[in-house]
């Protein structure tokens, strides 16, 4: 009896280990995460308080520069796993890294080339004139922001990949801290110095990036197997880069399959009604902020998956997923609860409309379902970067938002925000659905090339 205990004890355990070790990993993400988020507020607040004109060109820009952004960063996660197959193989590494850079500097061009044309995207959306001739020079400051993130983000999801998450959280909370101190100084000046205005806060957000990518590439030198390597950039492969490239352009096509049915969503609110459109604001902000959880854990399972994926161990691989999902589960369900204990506070954070605060207050049992089922659709979609098979979490995502954004408009009109926030969650649980089936598909497939190519040899 004592042995069939021990016995059935040793899984348990080896499944709450996993747990630890991706909830270890995953803190320091999250912190960078949330003090990213926090940080890009104050530039809101600080030209808020400067001049309308700027708080709305400000906002013009970052809602191309956001998603361009997100986009990229989508991309470059494609490097991870493959960064995770060498992780104790510097000579293997290298070259890895080097392609790393050569797709994160094609994907930071498109994207700078994308933020430069803001004016011109303003211009035929019919923005104010007022707002048009504010930009002055911030989209392109912005545009080479975008451009030094990317080469960063080389350096950060190389990081990730190797399990050096706290070197990435050095990388960003530096970076956010120099964000922060820059965007007081420059916006409205301080003691002498006369304020810069919209231009001021480019110039904060682009040595923002540039120090982030400085320290992150850094540690990358310094603190990792491939200490003493030279990290040059040499003569690209393009069949190595197309080959990471085949991972990371299905993510960031998804993420701007999400980016866009979610604008869409948005505009449904706004017919609702302009206080829906302020709630629907503030729910979204909330569904963030626990969300971003997720997306850490997600990253965190790359390299603790890897050892797995090298040795074609499915269990291990399903093992390591079932510990990123009850990981996931803590994280939301926890943060739900924070949320919702502390509600009058935190709603009060986002705005002084009782309406409004009132407005979503019902909502909150429904985003909190919203939010457990993104986490769980985002957390098999690591897993398929992890198993770098990312076109069908490409498919699902097209079929299951376009559905949704089809019916987001006639929805809203229906039933308002409540209907709203509703569709979105069953369109999450055949994310969840669709993504899972993947998973354990294309795991399993795993162990069937492997034994194939053992009967080959």
């Amino acid at each position: 009896m004592g042995v069939t205990q021990e016995t059935a004890s040793r899984p348990r355990a080896a499944a709450r280990e996993l747990v630890r070790r991706t909830a270890t990993a995953a803190l320091p993400l999250y912190l960078t995460m949330i003090a990213s988020s926090a940080g890009g507020l104050v530039d809101t607040a600080v030209l808020g308080r400067h001049a309308t004109a700027s708080l709305a060109a400000f906002a013009l820009t970052m809602a191309v520069y956001t998603p361009v952004t997100a986009t990229v960063a989508g991309a470059m996660r494609g490097v991870m796993p493959f960064v995770a197959a060498h992780d104790d193989d510097p000579d293997g590494l290298l070259p890895v890294v080097r392609d790393g850079m050569w797709l994160g500097i094609v994907t930071g061009l498109l994207g700078a080339a994308t933020v430069c044309a803001v004016p011109l995207i303003g211009l035929v959306f019919g923005v104010p004139q007022a707002t048009l001739s504010a930009l002055g020079e911030f989209p392109l400051l912005l545009a080479a922001s975008a451009l030094v993130a990317a080469v960063g983000n080389s350096a950060t999801s190389t990081l990730v990949g190797l399990g050096r998450s706290r070197l990435v959280m050095r990388a960003g909370m530096t970076g956010t801290a120099a964000a922060v101190l820059l965007s007081v100084t420059l916006v409205n000046g301080v003691g002498p110095l006369p304020g810069l205005g919209l231009p001021g806060a480019g110039v904060a957000m682009l040595v923002s990036s540039l120090i982030s990518a400085v320290v992150a590439h850094r540690g990358l030198r310094r603190s990792t197997v491939l200490a003493g390597r030279r990290l040059a950039l040499s003569r690209p492969s393009a069949r190595a880069v197309l080959k990471l490239a085949g991972v990371g352009v299905p993510l960031a096509a998804t993420v701007l399959i999400k980016f866009g049915v979610l604008g869409v969503l948005s505009v449904a609110a706004a017919r609702v009604g302009t206080v829906s459109a302020a709630a629907h604001s503030i729910a979204v902000s909330l569904v963030n902020l626990m969300f971003t959880a997720a997306v850490a854990i997600g990253q965190a399972t790359i390299p603790l998956m890897a050892p797995y994926l090298k040795a074609g161990d499915v269990r291990g691989l399903r093992a390591g997923m079932r510990a990123a999902v009850v990981t996931a589960l803590c994280a939301v369900l926890l943060l739900g609860c924070v949320v919702t204990v502390l509600r009058g506070p935190v709603l009060s954070l986002f705005t002084r409309d009782p309406v409004a605060r009132h407005q979503v207050l019902p909502l909150l049992p429904l985003l909190l379902l919203v939010t457990v089922t993104d986490a769980l659709q985002a957390v098999f979609g690591f897993g398929l970067i992890a198993i770098r098979n990312t076109v069908p979490s490409l498919a699902v995502f097209a079929v299951c938002y376009g559905l949704l954004a089809l019916a987001a408009v006639p929805v809203s009109t229906l039933g308002g925000l409540t209907a709203l926030w509703l569709a979105l969650a069953c369109a999450n649980v055949l994310l969840v659905l669709g993504q899972g089936a993947f998973f354990h598909q294309r795991s399993g497939s795993l162990q069937a090339e492997e034994e194939a190519t053992l009967g080959r040899a």
